[in-house]
């Protein structure tokens, strides 16, 4: 019985030691499930710091520079003037000297009397131009140039054409003064619509004025040296019509008129 005793003991002893060690396995468990989790939390800091970083300092830079760009690029050029204006300004200036020089010329060639006047009135449309360029600042592409000398390329190349062309004979001169005049109509249109100034509209049109003036004079002056009637060059048919009819009304007066006929009209 004693002995029966001793090991219920010894028994009740290792129970409660299996029992001890049972428990006591249950704390590493816990251990583990709850350090991965504190593990996490560095990770998805790590993430969201470089994701704010790169979206926003991108975004700042992208939008600022781009947009200012194109504003100055719109800005006007010298005094307000657009660049259609200044370039316009710089342009005529020099077209109403090259009919001045090519009238000149001719004149030295022909000796008809229209040449003479029309470049007289020519030099009153490059004084008008003139009085722009210093209004607005601009440089004058003409000043110290001599006759048949031109800052723009295109108009000395122009230049030289219609002189060779004049010299062909009186008709071809008389023709070449009516292209002058077509040609200064379709630019002096161009310009006006260009631009919104008064004073710049305002010499154009008394420009453009001079010019059917002159185109009617020229038309006027081949008939009567050579029996031909002037065709349009450059103009339409009808525009061309338009502008001899609007003389017609005014009573056909030009300006310089004088010494006979065929060899006056200014216009």
């Amino acid at each position: 019985m004693k002995r029966f005793f001793t090991m219920l003991a010894v028994g009740i002893l290792g129970a409660s030691l299996l029992t001890a060690c049972a428990e006591g396995s249950t704390l590493p468990t816990t251990l583990t499930t709850t350090e991965p989790a504190t593990a996490e939390t560095p990770v998805d800091t790590a993430t969201e710091a470089p994701t704010e970083a790169a979206t926003e300092a991108p975004t700042e830079v992208a939008t600022e520079n781009p947009t200012e760009t194109p504003t100055e690029a719109t800005d006007t050029t010298t005094s307000g003037l657009t660049t259609e204006e200044r370039e316009g300004l710089l342009y005529m200036r020099e077209e109403e000297k090259l009919a001045r020089d090519v009238y000149l010329t001719l004149y030295e060639i022909w000796g008809h009397q229209t040449f003479a006047n029309i470049a007289k009135s020519e030099e009153q449309h490059m004084a008008a131009v003139l009085g722009l360029l210093q209004t607005y600042g601009l440089e004058d592409p003409a000043a110290g140039k001599g006759v048949g000398e031109f800052t723009n390329p295109e108009l000395q190349a122009l230049y030289d054409e219609l002189i060779e062309r004049g010299r062909q004979s009186l008709a071809e001169a008389l023709k070449v003064g009516g292209a002058i005049e077509e040609i200064d109509i379709i630019d002096l249109k161009e310009r006006i619509a260009q631009t919104d100034k008064a004073d710049i509209i305002t010499v154009y049109e008394n420009l453009m004025e001079g010019s059917k003036n002159h185109l009617r004079a020229f038309s006027r002056a081949l008939q009567q040296a050579t029996g031909e009637t002037y065709t349009p060059q450059y103009l339409s048919q009808e525009e061309y019509d338009t502008i001899m009819a609007e003389g017609d009304t005014q009573g056909g007066q030009g300006q310089g008129r004088g010494r006979g006929r065929g060899r006056s009209s200014g216009g």
